[in-house]
């Protein structure tokens, strides 16, 4: 896409942590100025009375399900999904078909996604196959273009086998990201084991199966000094082990998901599969105690955990597959916080944006002459009504569906390019 000159006129812009209002001018993909009046003309001039300028986000934890999976998802809905959200980054999950393992699912992710605006960095496989037998080949996944490993959607279940994972990546800089479950615990649950599961008379998940393996992989990277992330945080007991370890000295960093501190278990009691997901929605003690985490920075980053179904699949409550959508409206959702006044705007945008690029060993996005035109422009006070039918994913099973949220990214900029625009909001504000 052709680069034009933009000038965002009037805009409050999140620079350095601190809120300015001024105009904002880009040129050949990068900021070039940010003055309290711009006397240069522009390809494109946006009204920024009511918006807020900020970083795009990264979410360092969606699944695309391409390849094979595509009637699920794919990679151009799926960025088409996170440009909408104010993300202009993500990191795929492996569990695809076939599982990102080898140098040639890589580079089919990259080159499919080269084009689209958003970095889109494929998590390479800790075994083969995700089978957590034979580890993979790291080094030959890191040339390719991986930003880390994970078994994510199942636990690497032999604990040498994880030990000697994180020596090896450890040694070439790569992530170790772990999803904390213990499948002898789970015995085929299918919500939280307490009231949700007697309620509903099925099996439950119960929270020592994140919680245990949590416990591991502290112990395993405290022993050989290396790092480890703990994927989709859910429970008290997990958020208080890493608070712990942290305290430490253990290298261990974690993320959550907007739904694990702002709902319950309570949801599922509709028999609703949308949901349903995995670490499933917990206690009311564990939302407090994961939201509590969230603010005194025990959790470093928020996630969607994007998990995409064909909405036949999540037709039945029983047998559905787990997961649900959410990078249209992980920002929005977790704005909550700041308008409830418990984090500042600066120090969200850190847990969306910054945080995970400096865990994945990125580079930071800033808004500041000089920088890349990598933004999105939100109306924080913007209402609207999140319907599935007009998000951008192929899948529907939105964890926010039929809630009024308050905020909203209306403008996603990267290099420069216009990615995406929210007409329906021009229309009605009649702005532009």
């Amino acid at each position: 896409m052709k680069k034009q000159t933009i000038l965002i006129r009037n805009v409050q812009a999140l620079m350095g942590g601190t809120l300015m209002r001024g105009d904002l001018y880009i040129a050949d993909g990068k900021i070039e100025s940010f003055s309290i009046c711009c006397k240069k003309t522009a390809d494109v001039v946006i009204d920024g009375t009511n918006f807020t300028a900020m970083p795009g986000l990264f979410d360092m934890h969606v699944h695309l399900r391409d390849p094979g999976q595509t009637h699920k998802e794919d990679i151009l809905t799926g960025v088409a999904a996170a440009l909408a959200g104010g993300v202009t980054g993500v990191a795929c999950m492996p569990n695809t078909t076939p599982a990102i393992d080898s140098v040639e699912t890589v580079r089919y992710i990259r080159e499919k996604a080269k084009e689209t605006g958003v970095e889109v960095l494929p998590v390479g496989c800790i075994t083969k196959g995700m089978q957590g037998r034979e580890r993979c080949d790291y080094a030959a996944l890191k040339e390719a273009g991986i930003c880390a490993v994970s078994d994510d959607g199942r636990p690497v279940e032999c604990a040498e086998t994880m030990r000697q994972a994180l020596i090896e990546a450890y040694q070439l800089e790569i992530p170790v990201i772990s999803h904390c479950e213990d499948l002898s615990i789970i015995d085929g649950g299918i919500v939280n084991r307490g009231k949700a599961s007697k309620t509903l008379g099925v099996k439950g998940m119960d929270r020592a199966s994140e919680d245990s393996v949590t416990a591991r992989e502290i112990i395993l990277a405290a022993s050989t000094n290396t790092r480890i992330h703990i994927a989709h945080v859910s429970t008290k007991g997990s958020v208080e082990m890493i608070r712990q370890a942290k305290a430490h000295g253990v290298q261990v960093t974690c993320e959550t998901c907007p739904h694990y501190f702002l709902m319950t278990e309570d949801y599922v009691l509709s028999r609703d599969a949308d949901y349903r997901m995995n670490p499933p929605l917990r206690t009311e003690e564990d939302r407090r105690a994961v939201l509590e985490g969230v603010l005194d920075g025990t959790i470093d980053c928020i996630v969607t955990d994007h998990a995409p179904h064909a909405p036949e699949e999540k037709s039945d409550f029983l047998h559905a597959p787990n997961g649900v959508i959410g990078m249209e409206t992980s920002f929005a959702a977790s704005l909550k916080l700041v308008h409830a006044g418990l984090m500042s705007l600066a120090e969200l945008v850190k847990r969306m944006a910054e945080y995970p690029r400096r865990i994945l060993g990125l580079p930071n996005v800033q808004i500041a002459p000089g920088e890349k035109a990598n933004l999105m422009l939100a109306d924080l006070n913007y209402v609207w009504t999140v319907d599935p039918e007009k998000l951008h994913s192929k899948a529907k099973n939105a964890i926010w569906k039929g809630q009024a949220l308050k905020g909203k990214p209306i403008v996603t900029i990267t290099d420069g390019v216009i990615r995406y625009r929210d007409a329906a909001y021009f229309d009605q504000t009649g702005k532009e």
